[in-house]
């Protein structure tokens, strides 16, 4: 449930001056009666409509959920206590029974399904986002902010999985903000009662642009891609120099992400060098520039590939392929099977919680 602490404030981040909002501002009787007489339409039921959805639901709001009759999202809602008929609906029925719509979808399918959900969204409602991506590139998915329609986004910064989770464990994942379209003049405070909702746990400003420049920039770069490419280059020079594969791994992922990152987590990079070994700081202090220097180029063209909507394009290009599942098991695959990630299963399994008796 919304768990009342702190409120709005400006504080400063690393020299500039940012307003957040924490959930102190919308303790939970607040959003109740702030929503009372609103429908809450979930369209989709991925990680994040999952992990929203249920979050909404565990508050104590009208929540509804939207997805197709009968798939594999409708069975799964089902058999996580969403009824047809009271709170399960095709995507239609939802959008026209919501007065706040919740889009989503995945962004191939709010492209692809945009002509069906638009009839539905009509003046006086708000449709709301969690990725800037439709209507950023609205180009490339004809997703246009309808008139007499309050647009805004509230985006986790992490997985509907992570979002729900945290919040079971009475702590929050936090959100960024934006409004697009304000018709009512009510919209910023809309968003914040419903970023609270959903279980974040504090909220700040955004636009849309900058939302999915970041987060498309930010997954392709240190969250996901540079990081495995990293992992990678320097596990295949260990074994090409007689390492072997569980010595290379130790060194290269689990003492990363058992050790290291989480204490950069818990207090910044420099405590973390600063509980390291005097050879260990040396190190990295001497060598962090040679990455950054070598890496900043490849970081300038990921974000103009973001930003000029190549990876957008590439993104919704390959998710519309009929055979995309299958061929992505196969690149997954090809992950799960490399040398690196095969010596991974074993060592975990070697971690003292693992151990089975």
């Amino acid at each position: 449930s919304i768990q009342q602490t702190r409120g709005i404030k400006t504080l400063n981040f690393g020299g500039s001056l940012e307003k957040v909002y924490e959930r102190s501002d919308w303790p939970k009787q607040k959003v109740l009666d702030y929503f009372k007489d609103d429908t809450i339409a979930v369209l989709g039921y991925g990680p994040q409509g999952h992990g929203q959805g249920l979050n909404l639901r565990d508050n104590g709001l009208n929540v509804i959920v939207g997805v197709r009759k009968d798939g594999r999202s409708w069975k799964k809602a089902v058999a996580e206590g969403w009824v047809p008929g009271k709170n399960l609906f095709t995507i239609e029925e939802a959008a026209d029974k919501g007065s706040i719509v919740l889009n989503l979808l995945s962004d191939a399918a709010q492209r692809d399904l945009w002509p069906t959900i638009k009839p539905f969204i009509t003046p006086g409602k708000t449709l709301y986002f969690s990725h800037g991506f439709a209507i950023t590139y609205k180009e490339q998915t004809h997703v246009e902010a309808p008139a007499g329609v309050d647009v805004v986004l509230c985006a986790p910064k992490g997985s509907g999985t992570t979002l729900r989770t945290l919040f079971l464990e009475g702590k929050g994942l936090n959100s960024s903000i934006a409004v697009f379209q304000d018709v009512s003049g009510k919209a910023h405070e809309r968003v914040q009662a419903l970023g609270v909702a959903i279980g974040s746990g504090y909220l700040y400003e955004t636009t849309f642009a900058k939302e999915v420049y970041s987060d498309l920039y930010g997954e392709r770069g240190v969250l996901m891609g540079a990081i495995n490419g990293l992992f990678r280059a320097q596990y295949d020079v260990l074994r090409a120099q007689g390492h072997s594969p569980s010595e290379a791994f130790n060194e290269t992922v689990e003492e990363a992400t058992q050790s290291l990152y989480p204490l950069i987590g818990a207090k910044g990079m420099d405590w973390m060098y600063a509980n390291c070994s005097v050879t260990a700081q040396r190190g990295a202090l001497d060598w962090h520039q040679k990455f950054y220097d070598a890496s900043l180029p490849v970081f300038k063209d990921l974000y103009e590939s973001v930003k000029n909507g190549t990876e957008s394009q590439r993104a919704l290009d390959k998710n519309s392929q009929p055979d995309y599942r299958e061929s992505l098991e196969v690149e997954l695959e090809e992950i799960r099977q490399a040398e690196i990630w095969r010596a991974g299963e074993t060592v975990r399994s070697l971690r003292p919680e693992n151990n089975k008796k």
